[in-house]
């Protein structure tokens, strides 16, 4: 999601040739990237992942997403089955490919009946421009809901879902993740080191660093409520000590943490420079003992509340 507006194509390019090296072989993005731009820049990072692809489509797996605004219309938003016809259309042309390994709705949609975008994706996966379907910021009840739907009406159903969850951000520990490991639902969580702030590169006290996701437009107010607080910076603070005693990176913890919980099949990683990748991609090799584990466990037990006081 940083494609095409945090950096530019050749950029790009270079952290996309770092991740293959590094074994990566499932990318995500979203018809709406790059994160932070204008509607006239959608699609811009799927045009970007579709030519860096070209020649070499068959060695990765491939998803994508809609939902967000794409266009000026009332109709180029949401999961209704205009909408989502048109997307994937989009979608498959920016990628340059015929399939879509994994097509995802971004966002949950209250306007749109869910009957009429279950069926509307069941028709992608019969038609074969789709080989599997997910959805992406559902609260459990509504995936509970789904996954009911799709198997009264005999629908293609939700093979995953993609949360936000890192150290800062437990709260789907409670009802989603335990409904995913009951009916075999893959969960590739997004913002593992919450935006950056697990990587220990923010200080506390400072105004956030330009470039980041913390700056980036039309994104960076959102990170900051999310994680620019003096509660997540004493816990970061506390995080770094215990990385620095078992001799790991921040960012290699971060990610080790979030891949040990049973529920995880793979956390999403991003980067803006190719050399990003090497504390985050170690992180495959971690195994994190038990007292590592309950520390890190008691340091953030307070974030898997959703009213937590700040």
């Amino acid at each position: 999601m940083t494609f095409g507006l945090q950096i530019d194509e050749v950029a790009s390019r270079s952290v996309l040739d770092r991740a293959a090296e590094g074994g990566i072989t499932f990318l995500d993005t979203a018809d709406v990237y790059p994160l932070g731009g204008v509607v006239d820049l959608a699609g811009a990072t799927e045009d970007i992942l579709g030519r860096w692809l070209k020649g070499k489509r068959h060695q990765f797996v491939l998803a994508t997403k809609c939902f967000g605004r794409t266009g000026p219309q009332a109709w180029d938003v949401g999961n209704s089955r205009r909408h989502i016809l048109d997307a994937v259309d989009a979608s498959l042309r920016r990628l340059g490919t015929d399939y879509i390994d994994l097509y995802q709705l971004h966002g949950d949609d209250p306007e749109t009946p869910l009957d009429e975008t279950l069926q509307a994706l069941n028709e992608l996966v019969q038609s074969g421009k789709v080989r599997y379907i997910g959805c992406s910021n559902f609260l459990a009840y509504r995936l509970a809901r789904a996954l009911g739907r799709s198997e009264a009406l005999a629908l293609a159903r939700f093979d995953s879902v993609q949360p936000r969850y890192n150290l800062l951000f437990r709260e789907f520990e409670r009802e989603l993740f335990p409904l995913c490991l009951e009916d075999g639902i893959g969960v590739i969580p997004y913002n593992p080191l919450a935006g950056g702030l697990l990587s220990g590169k923010h200080g506390r006290g400072q105004n956030p660093a330009a470039g980041t996701r913390f700056t980036i437009p039309n994104a960076g107010t959102m990170y900051q409520d999310r994680y620019w607080h003096d509660r997540e910076f004493e816990t970061v603070d506390a995080f770094r000590l215990i990385a620095k005693e078992i001799g790991l990176k921040p960012a290699t913890l971060a990610v080790a943490w979030v891949m040990h919980n049973p529920a995880i099949t793979s956390p999403i990683i991003g980067a803006s420079r190719p050399d990003q990748l090497d504390d985050t991609l170690a992180a495959a090799e971690v195994k994190l003992e038990a007292g590592v584990l309950s520390q890190l466990d008691e340091l953030t037990r307070d974030f898997r509340r959703g009213d937590a006081a700040r």
